[in-house]
């Protein structure tokens, strides 16, 4: 190998990466050198967020933790929304970061900062390299640490000087050196040299790369054994299951067939939406909060009590509570569950399954009232979608675009009402097939989770339903998806302003400051990168917009569609804390 990017490069390869995420910078150049070399694809976006969010879809939809190089100190800095949403969304990924010389670093070099700082709070590892022959085992020990336990981002600091051939690096230090005769520059020669040593220390050796076993945490037998007792003793059992069941790819379609097998009503979140197809008995999709406060039973598989369940309040009392999941601190947070499964939340689920006498108990009394109000509530649906205004109505929209989308398409919701609507009202076709920023809510992952999801499944289709807030953060990156060939579809939202935000500080505040945007021409952006535009302002060009869209992504090339909304209020209350 002829230098350091070469070592990482060799260590992606056998670690089986398909794809790396990157916004090029010198500092790091040499591992997209060596990368290209492999075979491996380099994906360079204009972002270095999108770059982190590219690699978390890919871990979430391959199980295999992503991977991303972004250049030193403001490369780094740009990507520390991308880092803290994966950690917050469990996701495991490898971040590479480039940085200044290893002698260098404090003394005012180029984009040097202390990143370790920055970024070790938002990270499972930071490990800061400080010789050539770290490199490779710290590539292992990275893929290792961010599948382990509960996954999350592992970052390396990788210095410039540790990446290139080693000849031009001693080259640099000895000129750096000088060649005065004084004591003071002796010493400093004296100094690089031996620095230089240690930095190419057993470098001349033979590399061996390994690939880390990894074994997912399996909850006890004594939970399993109360947790079966308990949900055979239920009237009214109720699961709800989230991203984390779910980040063993390759089970999902096990834990689809456990969760048939128990027998009992759920709610997806997360990741886990589309685990049943689009639509099974068992799967409730409405009236989350009065079901739970109904049930005398509750598992939460992989799902905190965090905002979402009304920090725990949405779970009575009385009512035995099963929380099963990975990380000790989410399974107890802000309400001590009756019975603590702590491993990983899709095995408890396939064991439960497994443990559980056949055939499960129909407890039909308890199902179909539940299955009466989600038809209420479709119906409810359907009649606000026949509301005619002079645009589209979003309800509306999210129902023609339920019935062109193909089976194979891949959901990436960005943005705030408009996703929120979507929700409500797109099923997702199988598992995985649904990308949403996760706990942290963060805006502008739609352009990154679409590349990786994209590269991920390349048959398949690949939709971005952009909020027009959120989708100011992705419209440069359709220049990315027209270099690389990724046919994305994305439909823009456009009712010119931050709705969500709007609903409820208009109401509070009496004041729309801040929330009011333009009906921007996002097509033409789109176009003017190369890809194709398509504005819709009535009902009446939705359905003939939507198959051209498919249509044109089908050719490979991405297509943006401008739907202009009418304002609905099918989304009161949207105000979370």
């Amino acid at each position: 190998m002829r230098h350091g990017g070469d070592r990482v490069a060799e260590a992606l390869r056998v670690h089986g990466v398909r794809s790396l995420f990157t916004l090029c910078g010198g500092h790091i150049a040499p591992i997209l050198a060596g990368a290209k070399a492999r075979g491996i694809r380099i994906v360079d976006v204009r972002d270095e967020a999108t770059a982190v969010f590219a690699a978390d879809a890919t871990a979430r939809l391959t199980g295999t933790p992503g991977v991303a190089a972004v250049t030193a100190g403001p490369g780094v800095a740009n990507a520390i929304t991308a880092l803290k949403n994966a950690q917050l969304a469990q996701s495991p990924l490898v971040l590479l970061g480039g940085a200044a010389p290893t002698a260098l670093q404090g003394r005012g070099a180029l984009q040097d900062i202390d990143q370790r700082a920055l970024v070790g709070p938002h990270v499972k590892l930071f490990r800061k390299i400080t010789s050539v022959r770290e490199l490779a085992p710290a590539v292992e020990e990275a893929f290792s640490v961010a599948r382990s336990d509960v996954p999350g981002p592992v970052f390396i600091e990788c210095p410039v000087d540790l990446l290139y051939e080693e000849a031009s690096i001693r080259q640099w230090y000895a000129d750096a050196a000088g060649k005065g005769t004084g004591v003071a520059e002796r010493m400093l020669r004296m100094y690089l040299n031996r620095h230089v040593r240690r930095m190419f220390a057993g470098s001349d050796k033979p590399v061996t790369h390994r690939v880390l076993k990894v074994s997912a945490p399996r909850a006890a037998g004594k939970a399993l054994t109360a947790s079966q007792k308990a949900l055979l003793d239920a009237r009214r059992p109720l699961m709800v299951i989230g991203s984390q069941a779910v980040v063993i790819a390759s089970h999902a379609q096990a834990i689809a067939e456990a969760v048939r097998t128990l027998g009992i009503p759920v709610y997806l979140s997360g990741m886990a939406r589309g685990l049943l197809g689009r639509d099974h008995p068992l799967q409730m999709r409405h009236q989350r909060r009065e079901a739970l406060r109904e049930a005398d039973c509750v598992l939460l598989a992989g799902v905190p009590c965090d905002f979402r369940l009304d920090y725990g309040k949405h779970v009575r009392r009385s009512a035995t509570l099963i929380a099963a999941n990975r990380s000790p601190r989410d399974a107890r947070l802000n309400r001590k569950p009756d019975i603590l499964a702590l491993g990983d939340a899709g095995l408890f689920l396939q064991d439960l399954a497994e443990a559980m006498p056949r055939p499960a108990p129909s407890r039909l009394d308890w199902t179909e009232p539940l299955r009466q109000r989600d038809a209420q509530r479709e119906q409810e649906i359907d009649r606000q979608a026949a509301i005619a205004g002079e645009h589209v109505n979003p309800v509306a929209f999210f129902r023609a675009l339920e019935l062109a989308a193909g089976e194979n398409a891949t959901f990436v919701a960005d943005g705030g009402d408009f996703v929120a609507t979507g929700s409500y009202v797109l099923h997702p076709r199988k598992p995985l097939t649904w990308l949403d920023p996760g706990a942290f809510g963060t805006l502008g992952v739609g352009a990154g989770f679409a590349l990786g999801a994209a590269l991920a499944r390349p048959k398949g289709e690949t939709w971005i339903v952009f909020g027009d807030g959120a989708c100011g953060w992705g419209l440069a990156e359709f220049d990315t998806f027209v270099r690389h060939g990724i046919p994305v579809i994305a439909v823009v939202g456009n009712d010119a302003g931050w709705t969500q935000i709007a609903r409820e500080q208009v109401k509070m505040l009496k004041d729309d400051v801040g929330t009011v945007l333009a009906r921007t021409d996002y097509h033409q952006v789109a176009a003017g990168f190369g890809a194709h535009g398509i504005v819709v302002k009535t009902m009446a060009e939705l359905e003939p917009a939507l198959a051209e869209a498919k249509e044109v992504a089908a050719k490979g090339k991405p297509v943006l569609v401008n739907v202009w909304l009418d304002r609905t209020e099918f989304r009161e209350g949207s105000l979370s804390m």
